[in-house]
């Protein structure tokens, strides 16, 4: 009632605000309430949609767990059978086993029983033969004792009398045997001639190419060789490469092999190895800086071996590319023969020969020096070493006396001069004399003395003497010690022991000499 009053005296214009005021909270309360009513429904819908989804989910999460389920079941069953399989597969394997054993248990028992029958009969069968052995030891006692009251000789004595009769009938058969083969031999001549030599040649061939191919290196122990092959093999590398020499690194004790043909590269290798081990410094770098230091210390040696050899022979005015290649010489080998110390052979005996038929000295020694000179050029042309060295001469303005010399002392040119068939007659005698080639002279003694001491260990022997520069073999043998018949024999068995055991060029003759001698003195 009094806020009807109040209101009724206000102004119209505060009224009307008034009005206004109320009739808009009254439509925003009716717009709450519908807002609220709207979402409420919203929410029941969302709800009712989530259930419904909600339910999808669980039924197909429990097909799902279904068929897993089954999934499993289902492996499950078939391991069941497979392992139900495998255990009936076990069973029926076990029981098959166990009958073959109870069967061989059966036969080891038969076996047994029949082996202990065996036994039993075996026994009885010893005994027997125990008694009748005795019986025979018996027997053969009283037979010696008769044979032996019968000969009036032991048994000994008569088993060695009959030894010593079929030794001698087995030698005169044996020799008789051996006779017939050497005349069949010597029908043959010709053919086992042919063989000897073809054999010979490569024995000796085989000699000669190992001497003149291969150097050894000996080294103070086995260490060295690990650092000269260096890591992964470089330093080997770089010292075949840098010096054109296989080198052979095996289990020879403190030696190491240098392979090559060419003598100057085995030499260059060689010193160069020896500077490396000695300065300890072994790589690649100091290797290639070591084998140009040695290759140019061995060209001037070379050059002062030549100009050395040249003053000691008393030889003047050589060209110096002629000093050179004489100095190559000292590097050069022919049939195992230092083609240096041949050449100056050569030049002595020349002047020997030439001062006897009273030429020229001077130019006999040089063109004996330089005969040899094709052997060691710088590079080698197809062309005899003879012809070879008579153009290099021409060329270094040699005499024509000289040169025709060189060309003339294997017969490829004419002789010209009186120098030439002197330079020819002295070079085969330098080739040819006792031990000159295919072996050095400590060699072919050695080997001279290997061949006098095979002989001298058989009995009988007293004196061997081998002859002819190892081609015959003299043996001496005591007259009382060594019959006519022993003395073919022994001569059989000292060529054959020679045969197997040493090496030779050529063939060996061996004569035993067997004689008697009666010596009585006059005083």
């Amino acid at each position: 009632m009094e806020l009807n009053m109040m209101v009724l005296q206000m102004p119209a214009m505060v009224k009307i605000i008034i009005i206004a005021a109320v009739s808009f909270v009254a439509g925003t309360g009716l717009s709450l309430l519908l807002w609220q009513v709207a979402l409420r429904k919203k929410r029941i819908k969302l709800i009712k949609e989530a259930e419904s989804e909600a339910e999808v989910i669980k039924k197909d999460k429990i097909l799902q767990a279904k068929e897993k389920f089954l999934q499993l079941k289902g492996e499950h069953e078939k391991y069941i059978a497979e392992k139900n399989t495998k255990l009936s597969q076990a069973e029926s394997k076990f029981k098959q086993q166990e009958s073959q054993l109870s069967q061989r248990i059966k036969e080891n028992e038969r076996a047994k029983s029949e082996l202990d029958v065996i036994r039993t009969n075996l026994q009885s069968q010893m005994d027997l033969v125990e008694k009748k052995s005795d019986d025979l030891d018996k027997m053969h006692k009283q037979q010696v004792e008769q044979l032996e009251a019968i000969s009036s000789l032991s048994a000994d004595d008569a088993k060695s009398q009959l030894i010593e009769s079929l030794r001698d009938e087995a030698k005169t058969e044996a020799m008789s045997y051996i006779n017939e083969i050497m005349d069949e031999a010597k029908m043959t001549a010709n053919r086992e001639a042919k063989k000897i030599v073809i054999e010979t040649i490569q024995r000796v061939a085989s000699e000669s190419a190992i001497e003149n191919s291969v150097t050894v290196f000996h080294i103070e122990s086995d260490e060295i060789k690990g650092r000269i092959i260096g890591r992964e093999g470089r330093n080997i590398r770089a010292l075949e490469a840098a010096t054109g020499v296989e080198i052979i690194v095996d289990d020879t004790p403190e030696a190491i092999i240098l392979s090559a043909f060419d003598p100057i590269r085995r030499e260059t290798a060689r010193l160069a190895l020896h500077q490396l081990v000695t300065d300890g410094r072994i790589h690649p770098a100091r290797i290639e800086e070591i084998v140009q230091k040695v290759n140019k210390q061995l060209e001037e040696e070379i050059i002062e071996v030549g100009k050395r050899t040249s003053i000691d022979l008393g030889i003047h005015g050589l060209h110096p590319e002629i000093i050179r290649l004489v100095g190559k010489m000292k590097y050069r080998s022919s049939y195992g023969q230092n083609l240096l110390q041949h050449s100056r052979e050569v030049a002595n005996l020349c002047a020997i020969m030439a001062s006897e038929l009273g030429l020229n000295t001077k130019m006999a020694k040089r063109a004996g020096l330089l005969h040899d000179i094709g052997k060691v050029p710088d590079d080698e042309p197809e062309l005899p070493h003879a012809i070879l060295g008579m153009k290099l001469a021409e060329k270094h303005k040699e005499k024509p006396e000289i040169c025709n010399a060189i060309g003339a002392h294997h017969d490829e040119v004419e002789m010209t001069s009186l120098i030439a068939p002197i330079v020819q007659v002295c070079d085969a005698i330098s080739g040819a004399r006792p031990g000159a080639r295919r072996e050095v002279v400590e060699s072919y003694i050695k080997r001279l003395k290997e061949l006098e001491a095979v002989a001298l260990s058989y009995p009988g022997v007293s004196k061997t003497y081998a002859i002819q520069a190892g081609r015959e073999l003299r043996v001496i043998v005591g007259a009382d010690k060594v019959n006519d018949k022993d003395a073919e024999t022994l001569s059989y068995e000292i060529s054959k022991k020679i045969q197997d055991e040493m090496t030779y060029p050529g063939q060996i003759k061996i004569t035993v000499i067997r004689e008697t001698r009666a010596v009585s003195y006059a005083k």
